[in-house]
């Protein structure tokens, strides 16, 4: 069994992992080839390309690199041609994945879209491209098979990875030790897993410690960052705010230093949700490049409340949020020092955010491995009728 993926950035790329591993359980001799980082590597993934390629975002950002990941997606499609798998995965970055698995389904090849595309939040007529494109959506949120079952997709619901491999029960205190912080009060601040985005938060997210500190003389804060590049960024941001002795800054390892923290400030993304599965409080921002801001203004591209999944999951909103101009340090240390100042609400947050996790943890992996395999297997047996 031959299974085609493409995986894009981080988040894809650990989902890619988990499937691969799944996967083998059920037949050990399948083979993996396509668009893979670091972790899909590790688990056995012939790597084409790396996950790093099509790690772009925003409405008018990815357009410097359109022809470049056109020609991408042509060198893909000529390979499978040529050498169809069994089953095509393509894993998040729809923009990029769709287009290929539509045109991969038209060649006969079975496809699986992994996470669906937010069709709640923005772009709902995406539906129409996703029910040409994919056999089948594997989605990670509870809400969004009902919606495809509306619209005659063939939709699963497996669950969210992320809930399955963190701890169910988080004490700071050693996280705190291991990372040698010793303070009473600390702050996981997460400005973002982009260049882009960290140039757009990270000043902002400095200033905003350095109110917290000014106010909390005790309060540490620390950092993981997502990529080495990142760190010469982040050092300039928080010399020019004054705070870098206020700050442990990690490589990686955004777990340790989320299950440290009493309250987290960070990026919108999938962190906020990591964030919550760890049961800690957050506050969200969200930044884009200002035309891709005036854009989705002018056409209402967003069609939801909240911008943040906790927000969208619990029944009540959970995780403040900031957006664009109403992100600020004032605004950003007087959100983040009501959570730290009232314990009985952080406590509220953290049990909720644990039904949550129970929610969600349903072994994802196993189960988008056998919603796969069905298909490759439906695919086999087609071929021999």
């Amino acid at each position: 069994m031959k299974i085609g993926l493409v995986a894009g950035e981080a988040s894809g790329d650990l989902l890619g992992a988990g499937l691969i591993r799944a996967l083998r359980e059920l037949e050990p001799e399948a083979t993996f080839e396509g668009v893979a980082g670091p972790a899909m590597l590790a688990a056995g993934c012939d790597q084409w390309e790396p996950s790093e390629s099509l790690a772009v975002m925003g409405l008018v950002e990815p357009l410097a690199h359109l022809p470049r990941l056109l020609r991408l997606r042509k060198e893909l499609l000529n390979r499978w041609r040529e050498s169809p798998p069994d089953v095509f995965v393509g894993i998040d970055a729809p923009d990029f994945n769709l287009g290929l698995e539509k045109k991969l389904r038209r060649e006969g090849v079975r496809t699986a879209h992994y996470v669906s595309p937010s069709i709640w939040a923005w772009r709902p007529g995406r539906v129409k491209v996703i029910r040409e494109a994919a056999d089948r959506v594997l989605c990670i949120l509870p809400f969004e098979k009902p919606l495809y079952d509306q619209h005659g997709v063939d939709a699963v619901f497996v669950g969210h990875p992320k809930a399955d491999e963190l701890p169910a029960v988080v004490d700071a205190y050693p996280a705190r030790r291991s990372l040698g912080i010793d303070a009473d009060e600390v702050v996981a601040v997460l400005p973002g897993s982009r260049v882009g985005e960290v140039s757009r938060l990270g000043d902002t997210f400095a200033a905003t410690a350095k109110l917290l500190a000014g106010a909390r003389p005790g309060i540490r804060f620390v950092t993981p960052l997502a990529t080495p590049q990142l760190r010469t960024m982040v050092e300039k941001q928080l010399a020019d705010a004054g705070v870098a002795d206020l700050f442990t800054l990690l490589d990686g390892d955004s777990r340790t230093a989320m299950m440290a923290a009493d309250v987290v400030l960070l990026a919108s993304g999938t962190a906020v949700l990591e964030a919550a599965l760890l049961g800690r409080p957050a506050v969200a921002a969200y930044r884009v490049a200002p035309v891709t801001w005036a854009i989705g203004k002018a056409f209402r591209l967003v069609k939801v409340r909240y911008f943040t999944l906790p927000n969208l999951l619990t029944d009540s909103p959970l995780v403040p949020e900031f957006i664009q101009d109403g992100v600020d340090p004032p605004t950003l240390s007087a959100a983040v020092a009501e959570l730290l100042d009232d314990p009985t609400r952080r406590r509220f947050i953290s049990d909720e955010f644990a039904k949550l996790r129970t929610e969600l943890a349903l072994d994802a992996d196993r189960r988008a491995a056998e919603s796969v395999f069905e298909l490759a297997q439906s695919k086999t047996t087609n071929a021999a009728g």
